[in-house]
């Protein structure tokens, strides 16, 4: 048996902070799944495309 998740999900705050998170833990308070799901690269790689602004939403203006 293996210790690794069984993957990732993309997931984001109110914020609008992305991260990935191991899909066999709950979600932490305040955070919330995208939608996309897969390897740890593979996410990490949709967050790279998707998050342009890296700024917290409250500083955007």
């Amino acid at each position: 048996m293996s210790d690794a998740p069984a993957g990732y999900a993309v997931v984001f705050n109110d914020e609008e902070q992305y991260s990935v998170w191991p899909i066999d833990r709950a979600l932490p308070a305040g955070w919330t799944e995208e939608g996309t799901v897969g390897t740890k690269d593979e996410c990490l790689d949709h967050i790279e495309r998707v998050w342009t602004d890296m700024r917290p939403r409250s500083v955007r203006g």
